[in-house]
């Protein structure tokens, strides 16, 4: 009798395992290489494998249209070039920025955009997100929050693109008085320094002081998003007597400037303020009356009365009252004022003699006594006065 030794249960279990083991590891190298092998008389592996049932064509699924469809950007990969401008941490976005967004791992919405009129941006998936009176970083948490409930990681990069231009108020001695929008200007390559206007820059564009004004206690009110305006009182003399800019400061978008009205201005303070840069470069006066060029004249800020005669030809040696001329004024008030100004030709700016015009000032040089004489006569006699226009040759020359 032969006695068959079989292996344990316990063995066979193990290897039954490590048979399967064998089987997973190499069944998807088999697969995935096409080595599986082929019995005899059959072309498909293994002999058993049932053959693959013919594929459907393919039919063609329509694009999803995308948020930003119309947007072009970068291709994959590609690195994208945004030409952004540089504004300081304080600026303030308003109708009329241009923005550039981009979103962490979702770049279908991001996009360029401007500010709407009604200070929002209009946004997929969210609609409109309100960012006009925030700085930029206070905008990006805005619109980040609004997309916190939509997206995991709610990341947002707001650049700056174009800078809308700036609007501001000035009044008080000024030529034209009124609103004004100034433009930023910048050197249009990416992250370059945006160059703001300046008092200056306003007070040109408004047509230039008046020669009332008091440039030493100008006054801008600065909107601030906490509510109360900030104050700043600026003294232009310092650039006159020194050359320094520091009260030319740059402008922000609101702000309303003041020139107030000068007490008094001596002759040379006058004759500074016509010579700088930010008076009017001509005031139009008129002379009438007996100079040879009467008419409409254009004269240098604060010029003094003496020089805009002379402008007309000077006196009319046969005709004209040398001795005094009426200054007609229109004041700002609406109200006309007219006084005699004795003539002194050897005097300098005073507001007695030789007083410093305004614009639209008009000077009357009136008729001498033997002048009018000489006229009444010749109105009277009417013909008669071509005969007795001799003597009056006459006494030209003896007189």
């Amino acid at each position: 009798m032969v006695r068959i030794s079989l292996p344990s249960t316990r063995y066979l279990y193990s290897w039954s395992a490590l048979l399967s083991v064998g089987l997973i590891w190499c069944g998807p190298s088999y697969a995935q290489s096409g080595d599986l092998p082929v019995l005899p008389g059959s072309n498909s592996p293994a002999g058993n494998a049932v053959p693959a049932p013919p594929t459907a064509p393919a039919v063609p699924v329509p694009p999803v249209p995308t948020p930003n469809a119309g947007i072009s950007r970068p291709a994959q990969g590609v690195a994208a070039s945004v030409p952004t401008v540089f504004a300081d941490a304080s600026y303030v976005l308003g109708p009329g920025d241009r923005l550039d967004l981009s979103f962490f791992n979702v770049p279908e919405y991001d996009g360029e955009r401007q500010v709407g009129i009604d200070g929002t941006l209009n946004l997929p998936l969210v609609g409109k997100v309100r960012v006009a009176g925030f700085t930029v970083e206070q905008a990006t948490a805005n619109i980040s929050t609004a997309y916190a409930p939509y997206l995991r990681t709610p990341l947002v990069t707001i650049n700056l693109l174009a800078l809308r231009p700036i609007q501001v108020g000035i009044s008080g001695e000024i030529n034209k008085p009124g609103a004004y929008e100034l433009a930023l200007a910048s050197s249009g390559t990416a992250g370059s320094a945006v160059q703001w206007p300046t008092l200056i820059d306003a007070i040109q564009l408004a047509g230039g002081i008046t020669d009332k004004a008091d440039i030493q206690q100008i006054e801008i009110r600065r909107p601030q998003i906490s509510g109360s305006p900030q104050i700043i009182r600026l003294n232009l003399w310092d650039l006159l007597a020194t050359g320094s800019i520091d009260s030319d400061i740059t402008l922000r978008y609101g702000d309303a400037i003041n020139i107030p009205t000068a007490t008094a201005l001596t002759p040379g303070e006058l004759t500074q303020l016509s010579a700088a840069n930010f008076s009017p470069d001509a005031i139009q006066v008129t002379v009438v009356g007996e100079v040879p060029q009467p008419g409409r004249l254009e004269i240098t800020p604060n010029a003094p009365l003496n020089q805009a005669i002379l402008a007309a030809g000077g006196f009319d040696p046969q005709r004209a009252n040398t001795d005094q001329v009426e200054l007609v004024r229109l004041n700002a008030d609406g109200t006309v004022t007219q006084r005699a100004i004795p003539i002194a030709f050897d005097q300098g700016i005073n507001d007695e003699t030789n007083p410093a015009l305004q614009d639209n000032d008009v000077i009357l040089v009136g008729r001498s006594g033997r002048a009018a004489f000489g006229d009444d006569v010749s109105g009277v006699l009417g013909p008669f006065g071509t005969i007795l226009s001799p003597l009056g040759l006459l006494f030209n020359i003896f007189d």
